[in-house]
């Protein structure tokens, strides 16, 4: 069921989505979260379809924020809250309010988002595009126990990443971090069966990737040895290799959907190592709400105390 509201409030929002539930007969329970997603018109459809589909593993109530730019002289003098209220099927397995917000209301959308958060449960804010320089300090940030970025989405991500170090604030992850999880799981796992003294590592990927640059840096911190950056064809990262005094320690996947894993002493075996999609992703980081400290030791590079190796 969709109810669409035109120069409304956040008040008339709630009434709205009360009488969506009542029509379509089904209680406000069962929602484990609020998502407030913050977009633009063009990557709001994608995005809202990838936060549904993790909706399936995670109820939740999500709250889209499209900020619209003024193309009249009305839209610049006259600020207006539009809304869609989609309940039932219409809503993966929660609840989705998509907020359109027009002049001053664009500068204030906290206060429009901050009546629509569910009781007593956590807030998870995520940008797919244009996130803010210090997601922390950002009104609708502030909201949330977590913020979600993407570094893919950046023109420079190199060069954004350094600033999201030194903007980092306990809570913050980015999906780049996010798509080295079956990476990191299958170093530790190559580590647990060599056990081996890594001397050397070197990552390979296209150039400018910001999951190479979090992943060697990541391994710098935990393995303690320099890290080699290799510029690849692509796509993505397309390999790790960790030097021994037996020989090297290789994780290669140079395309497609299988890696090759080659340990010293042993044959090598073939092993699903997938481009994960965004909806797989996001209910990834929304199964863990606390902060994520090994992504603030892949940011800054920093040697993390409890453990030698990757986990």
């Amino acid at each position: 069921m969709k109810i669409d509201l035109t120069d409304t409030t956040a008040s008339d929002v709630n009434k709205a989505l009360v009488r969506g539930r009542r029509s379509i007969g089904t209680p406000a329970v069962g929602m484990v979260l609020t998502m407030v997603l913050v977009t633009d018109e063009e990557n709001a459809y994608d995005a809202i379809k990838a936060a549904e589909e993790a909706s399936h593993e995670h109820p939740s109530r999500m709250l889209v924020v499209i900020k619209r730019h003024a193309r009249t002289p009305r839209e610049r003098t006259h600020p207006r809250l539009d809304a869609e209220v989609r309940v039932g099927s219409a809503a993966g397995t929660g609840e989705t309010i998509v907020l359109r917000t027009y002049g001053e209301v664009s500068d204030h959308a906290d206060s429009v988002v901050l009546p629509l958060l569910l009781p007593d449960a956590p807030v998870v804010v995520w940008w797919p595009v244009d996130a803010p320089e210090n997601p922390s300090k950002d009104p609708l940030g502030a909201l949330g126990q977590r913020r979600i970025t993407d570094l893919y989405a950046v023109d420079n991500p190199l060069e954004v990443l350094s600033a999201r170090m030194r903007a980092y604030a306990p809570g913050d992850t980015d999906l780049a971090w996010t798509r080295l999880t079956p990476w990191r799981s299958m170093l530790a796992a190559a580590l647990d069966q060599a056990r081996l003294t890594v001397t050397s590592a070197a990552v390979e990927s296209e150039a400018e990737n910001p999951s190479a640059e979090l992943l060697a840096r990541w391994l710098g911190a935990r393995l303690k040895v320099p890290v080699e950056r290799v510029e690849t064809d692509g796509p993505v990262v397309t390999g790790v290799r960790l030097g021994t005094v037996e020989g090297e320690i290789v994780i290669d996947r140079p395309e497609g959907p299988m890696a090759t894993l080659s340990l010293p002493g042993q044959p090598s075996r073939r092993l699903a190592l997938k481009v994960r999609p965004l909806s797989e992703l996001i209910a990834e980081e929304l199964r863990r709400l606390d902060a994520d400290e090994m992504y603030a030791v892949a940011l800054r590079g920093e040697t993390a105390e409890e453990a030698p190796a990757p986990a």
